[in-house]
């Protein structure tokens, strides 16, 4: 297995655990007492938990890739046990499914 590809895998994992845990410390921020400000604010949550829930996914997958890496089940896909192409796979490091079984 390419040791770049695991690397990058790695890089996306560290990133995505910083992404959460920034949002994560923003919720954790006190709140405005400002009526106004807090309807912006209530706004602003929603669409930092709706881009935590996408890392969290996001996450999830990186690491069931990391974990097929070391299985060596990296690149066969989930559905049909065939080889993923290398193109998707360099699109889409962390798929675990050829682009039929995707459609």
């Amino acid at each position: 297995m390419n040791n770049s590809l695991l690397e990058k895998l790695i890089a996306k994992q560290t990133e995505l655990l910083t992404r959460i845990e920034a949002i994560e410390n923003d919720f954790k921020k006190g709140r405005s007492q400002d009526f106004a400000e807090q309807a912006t604010e209530t706004e602003n949550d929603q669409v930092l938990d709706a881009i935590r829930i996408e890392a969290k996914n996001e996450l999830q997958q990186v690491n069931a890739s990391i974990a097929r890496i070391k299985e060596n089940q990296y690149g066969i896909c989930l559905h049909c046990d065939q080889n993923i192409g290398q193109e998707r796979l360099k699109a889409l490091p962390y798929t675990q499914t050829c682009i039929n079984c995707a459609q």
